[in-house]
């Protein structure tokens, strides 16, 4: 025979457990388990910027901080395509081709053909979202692996993108071109960097605060008022010392709250919406997924529009900060680096599991390593292997995370 528990005294057991130390038990909790989250490459993250700065006092200063943003930029947004289709389990090796391509399309039309900005924008971004459902229909209706799908796509993009160019290779754009003003010489001025850190923080606020309200409505443990008080003061004590000190310099870039802007309408996505969490879903279980009534095959097509559509917008953003679209655009290590920047920041190669914000952190982690190797005046070929390594470790975290999770599944 059990004792049911008095209301109050199960409201003050809810409290106990939903406050600080709560928080701090549940966070310990979900470690040992083996649930991560982003702490690994937060960790990592510090330990590589302090290894470099201790190497060369350079590497932490405003004005060097300030341009590492800007590099990271246009890779950080393939990037974000990436974690869409990682998430359902699958992988897109032609981000690189398209991104060129697209930035070749629109140097051709905006530069050559006389075509009116917005109009040569719009196609090269279409362009990358057609690509992407193409993909989708391939994959769907006739059962090629996303990875050969990719691979083609990888070499003839790359041959497209050539034929594009013409013999000559290299298309200028105006430099005072918006899309160049864009990627090199707008920076947000600091009052709005102010303003914008405290619009952050009060989204940040509401979303918890409402969160908590609903979890609490369907009888579930939630974030007490303190913990959220707590959590939106450290982010705000994080955003005004970074505006504080890169504003010694040059500030933020336009571009780099772009991609932040994209990371977090993707974040909200993933994380609000039915669409969103049918990713999580399908690159769990995919049985599992179609049983529960999601269009499986609508969210596999979604995840490859959204990676090439992603990957064009990237390429446009190189081309600005290039100021040209060349034969090497998209080429060399973006390919690469793009999908490592989503493997380092956590999103997992099996699926299911990650995060918008793996991106940001991953492209931080891959930008940081450059340019610290960059003023040690260390040859490219250090940093590729040091890139290597750091992508094996997060791999291999990873894998050692499911190992963990799956073992207290089955105790």
């Amino acid at each position: 025979m059990t004792t049911a528990i008095p209301t109050d005294l199960q409201d003050e057991r809810l409290r106990a457990d939903t406050g600080l130390a709560g928080a701090a038990r549940a966070s310990l909790g979900r470690i040992r388990d083996g649930d991560l989250g982003l702490l690994p490459v937060i960790a990592g993250l510090i330990i590589i910027w302090t290894i470099f700065q201790i190497l060369n006092p350079v590497f932490l200063s405003p004005r060097n901080l300030s341009d590492l943003l800007m590099q990271s930029a246009p890779v950080g947004v393939i990037a974000l395509g990436i974690v869409f289709v990682l998430l359902v389990g699958e992988i897109d090796l032609s981000v690189g081709s398209i991104s060129g391509l697209s930035a070749a399309i629109f140097a051709v039309q905006y530069v050559n053909n006389g075509l009116a900005l917005p109009l040569a924008i719009l196609l090269a971004v279409l362009t990358g979202a057609v690509i992407g459902w193409v993909y989708g229909q391939i994959y769907n209706r006739v059962g090629v692996p996303s990875f050969v799908i990719s691979l083609a796509g990888l070499l003839g993009f790359l041959g497209l993108q050539l034929y594009v160019l013409g013999p000559d290779g290299t298309i200028n754009i105006p430099f005072d071109s918006p899309l160049v003003l864009l990627g090199q010489l707008l920076y947000v001025p600091d009052w709005l960097a102010y303003a914008l850190a405290a619009v952050t923080v009060a989204v940040f606020v509401v979303q918890r605060v409402a969160g908590a309200r609903r979890r609490r409505a369907a009888g579930l443990s939630a974030p007490t008022i303190g913990v959220i008080v707590v959590q939106a003061a450290i982010l705000a004590a994080v955003l005004v010392a970074a505006a504080l000190y890169l504003y010694q310099a040059s500030g933020v870039g336009w571009m780099f709250v772009f991609f932040v802007a994209l990371v977090l309408v993707a974040n909200y996505a993933l994380t609000r919406t039915s669409w969103g969490r049918a990713f999580f879903a399908v690159g769990g279980n995919r049985e599992a997924a179609r049983r529960s009534g999601i269009r499986v095959r609508a969210i596999y097509t979604s995840a490859f529009i959204a990676s090439a559509t992603l990957a064009a917008v990237g390429g446009l953003l190189a081309a600005g900060r290039l100021s040209s679209a060349a034969q090497s655009s998209g080429a060399g290590d973006v390919n690469l680096n793009a999908i490592a920047a989503a493997v380092i920041g956590g999103t997992s190669l099996f699926g299911g599991r990650g995060s918008a914000f793996s991106a940001l952190l991953g492209i931080l982690v891959i930008s940081s390593i450059s340019s610290g190797l960059t003023l040690l005046n260390l040859d490219s070929s250090i940093r590729y292997m040091v890139t290597g390594a750091v992508v094996l470790i997060a791999v291999a975290l990873d894998a050692l995370a499911r190992r963990s999770r799956s073992s207290h599944g089955r105790a």
